[in-house]
């Protein structure tokens, strides 16, 4: 399929005139006489070998996943782990996520670094976000952050699920049905 893809983009592309595409075990080669993009050389697309996460071997590269973090301001990782709520709606349609942090880190670094600006959940698929957040102080004091993330359709609720289960191995949290 890469293989088709990639005769396409040169055939349709006004750089490639008379593409080749051949193919050799485990990769392939785009060859373009009249190209003068690689010097007319031929493109040799090799394969990607998969190993089990987090890494990602490729010859001569090695690709580090990213560790599945939450942040309030981007670029700071929280470091305080969350009590998390999740309820589903009976049809499986929508869902709603509560995390709780009792005494955050980031309050320690707001003053610092800026305020807090949403709730994001960041790992190797991208990341989640939520402007629904809020604090609760105790004694004039911030105690916790309320953060809400709210999930409209099935796929949003098997994405939000696949952040957790990687979120929960890198932080040692379980999941207790009550």
């Amino acid at each position: 399929m890469a293989m088709a893809a990639l005769h396409s983009l040169c055939f349709l592309s006004p750089i490639c005139s008379s593409p080749k595409l051949s193919s050799y075990p485990g990769g392939g080669i785009l060859s373009s006489s009249g190209s003068f993009f690689n010097g007319g050389q031929p493109l040799r697309i090799l394969p990607t070998i998969y190993k089990q996460n987090p890494v990602v071997y490729t010859p001569g590269f090695t690709i580090m996943m990213a560790k599945p973090t939450i942040q309030f301001i981007k670029g700071v990782d929280e470091q305080t782990v969350p009590d998390v709520k999740l309820t589903k709606s009976r049809d499986g349609t929508n869902g709603v996520a509560i995390f709780t942090f009792s005494e955050p880190s980031v309050f320690d670094k707001s003053s610092v670094l800026g305020d807090i600006t949403g709730f994001y959940m960041i790992d190797d698929e991208g990341v989640l976000e939520s402007v629904d957040v809020s604090a609760r102080y105790v004694n004039g004091k911030p105690a916790a952050i309320e953060a809400k993330y709210i999930m409209r359709n099935p796929k949003a609720w098997d994405r939000f699920m696949r952040f957790m289960e990687r979120y929960a191995d890198a932080n040692g949290l379980s999941f207790v049905k009550k």
